[in-house]
């Protein structure tokens, strides 16, 4: 079945959400044991929270409410922000590895505030 064309999966925002997940998950599976319930686990928490809070509004049935759950994202998406530049500051991950997670964080919050404008005409 294919779901591309249908419902969330045709937003652009939940797709480049979608793929700074996987970014976060593949960079933070080499992160020390014992930031499984800390760091690690936290990036992967709040990452994932953007995507399913995009879905979550996506199905509200007022502009309001959608908009409500787009600032929930904006602010789990900044939470993102803060924990990768601790990874880096704690040399869990490269400068390398951590421009590329940055720069798909920033395309998404460029993406996500370009969202909500359009959502609130």
């Amino acid at each position: 079945m294919n779901k591309e064309n249908k419902g969330y999966h045709k937003l652009f925002i939940w797709q480049r959400a979608r793929e700074l997940v996987l970014l976060i998950y593949k960079y933070t599976e080499d992160f020390p044991k014992a930031e499984e319930f800390g760091l690690k686990g936290q990036l992967r928490r709040t990452a994932v929270s953007v995507v399913l809070t995009i879905v979550e509004g996506h199905r509200k049935r007022s502009k309001k409410e959608f908009l409500h759950f787009l600032d929930i994202a904006v602010a789990s998406l900044t939470e993102v922000e803060a924990a990768w530049e601790l990874s880096l500051d704690l040399q869990f991950v490269t400068q390398q590895v951590y421009e590329e997670v940055e720069n798909k964080r920033m395309e998404v919050a460029v993406l996500l505030n370009a969202f909500i404008k359009g959502v609130k005409r």
